[in-house]
């Protein structure tokens, strides 16, 4: 079997929802769905969470992260890019466990609606393909064909994409997908030798709507909390 470290980062402050990392659902951590998640698909050498955060290591370590890291106060700011942290935390990881990781597949502690068959395919997908890395997502619900639009001197508005024809129904523009961050997945040279997210050999795992809410607001932990519940 490959050798994969799954990462979780999980900065102790948010602006949209305070303490959104530990903040309770159904009486759980947020966190700890993404590490129970990676705990029971037995596909991981080492569950590794990366925080500014004591007290959100300690709890991590209480739901079974095997590497606990305190990361650094320049990977988490609030204008800190996420992709070094991550760099950061599998280079500290390898030095505590003293292996080397072929992969590393990062979930995003805000998206906890993604299934063990979201996390499995994710990896089977990659496992089958030179890939340098892979990003999920979910089809969109607005289209830059047709009812994205850009606002040009504060006023004036038009679409994103300019259409080669004109187009009168949303069904008929080319599929366009959302971001959803909830996997990502980068291969070794990836991750430790660029920042970049996107490749020639970018895989894209597609995830249905319902699983693909991601906590950035109060109005979406509503959301992802009725979800949980049902």
């Amino acid at each position: 079997m490959k050798s994969r470290l799954c990462t979780i980062c999980a900065r102790g402050g948010s602006q949209g929802v305070p303490n959104k990392n530990i903040i309770l659902i159904n009486g759980k951590p947020l966190i700890a769905y993404s590490i129970e998640l990676a705990k029971k698909s037995n596909y991981f050498d080492d569950i590794a969470v990366s925080s500014d955060s004591q007290k959100i290591l300690d709890i991590a370590a209480s739901f079974g992260s095997t590497i606990n890291i305190k990361r650094p106060k320049k990977f988490s700011k609030d204008i800190s890019p996420k992709i070094p942290a991550i760099r950061h935390c599998w280079i500290k990881s390898e030095d505590i466990s003293n292996k080397q990781y072929e992969y590393i597949v990062d979930l995003d502690v805000t998206s906890p609606l993604r299934s063990m068959d979201d996390l499995k395919n994710s990896i089977k997908l990659f496992d089958n393909n030179n890939a340098t890395n892979l990003i999920t997502g979910c089809i969109s619900r607005r289209s830059p064909y047709f009812n994205m639009i850009k606002i040009k001197n504060k006023k004036y508005a038009s679409l994103v994409n300019s259409p080669d024809k004109q187009i009168t129904r949303r069904q008929d523009t080319p599929n366009c997908y959302d971001m959803n961050a909830s996997i990502y997945i980068w291969s070794r040279e990836a991750i430790m030798n660029s920042e970049k997210l996107f490749y020639e050999s970018t895989l894209f795992y597609e995830m249905p709507v319902e699983r693909s809410y991601d906590i950035d607001c109060e109005f979406d932990l509503k959301i992802v909390s009725m979800c949980m519940n049902d």
